[in-house]
Order: structure tokens, then sequence, then C-alpha cells
């Protein structure tokens, strides 16, 4: 990737990032909003010694997938396709879903959302509305 291409994705991606309340940081209500709504994908990528029970793609948030962030660049193929769908990235304290953010608007995505709450909470929400 050219460093012209890069800069144009990183303003692209800023310029979306500003459009959106809070910076594209979101809660749980909006996390399961944009998941059911618009059928975000979901990018779970904490490490494995960070996994407690199982990941987001374990649990079976619909489009959800575990790519632990160390591998992230070994998975690129498993990321949407269409650069403009809505991505909701989740960790653990939010560190790591920044940084992909980060990574992920470098890369031409302009739809990008960081979980505010640790992903453990998304999947046990998700655990309790499939119950119901």
């Amino acid at each position: 990737m050219s460093m012209e291409v890069l800069a144009t994705n990183l303003k692209e991606a800023i310029e979306a990032f500003k459009e959106k309340e809070s910076f594209g940081n979101v809660n749980l209500h909006r996390a399961r909003e944009l998941i059911k709504d618009l059928g975000a994908y979901v990018l779970d990528v904490r490490p494995p010694e960070h996994v407690e029970r199982e990941n987001a793609e374990e649990a079976g948030i619909p489009g959800a997938v575990y790519i632990p962030f160390t591998e992230l660049h070994q998975n690129l193929d498993r990321l949407p396709k269409p650069k403009n769908h809505p991505v909701v990235v989740g960790c653990k304290q939010t560190k790591l879903a920044n940084r992909v953010a980060g990574i992920l608007a470098a890369l031409g995505y302009v739809n990008v959302y960081v979980l505010d709450t640790d992903i453990d909470n998304l999947i046990e929400c998700h655990k309790a509305h499939t119950q119901e």
C-alpha cells in the first residue's frame, strides 16, 4: 500500500469517525442495534489468554469472528469485503480494539465502531436475548 493510499484512507476514516457520536465508541445497546439492524460484523480481538469462556464467534453472535490482535495480519481475508460495512471491534478493556480500529482505518474501512465495554458483556447480552 502506498503512502498516498494510506493517507487517503486515514483522511476518509477520520472524517467518518468525526461524524459518529462519541467518535465511534459505542455502548452495549448501540452495538446490539448495529448488529441487529445493520448486520454489523463483530470483531473480537482479545489474545487467547484473555478469553475466559468463549469468544464472540464461538458464542454465536451473528457476524462475529474471533481474530486475536497478534494474528490480524494473517487473517485480513476474514474481514468484510465491502469496506463500508459496519464493524464493531471489541476486546477486554478497549485498548486493543482502538488499535485495531486504527489499523482498519488505514486499510480503508470507514464504518468502524469500538465497543466501550468488555466484549464478554456483549456475549452475555447476546446469550440472554437468544434464550428468551
